[in-house]
């Protein structure tokens, strides 16, 4: 397990490269400012409707990328 710093590191640096800066910076603002529960969000939007082969396939091809 890495410490705090190299995970929030590593966090921005994914936001940007995906996102841009400033989709990367509303995307925190929006985090930030509105009751977030991502385990709950987890439950019931991640990977809804997919099976497990699927969720799968989509793991390997982002691998690939």
């Amino acid at each position: 397990m890495i410490n705090n710093a190299a995970v929030l590191d590593k966090g921005i640096k994914c936001l940007t490269e995906n996102l841009g800066m400033l989709e990367a910076e509303q995307f925190i603002y929006v985090l930030k400012s509105q009751p977030f529960d991502y385990t709950e969000w987890r439950k019931t939007n991640l990977f809804t409707g997919m099976t497990l082969e699927e969720i799968s396939n989509a793991a390997d091809e982002h691998c690939k990328r």
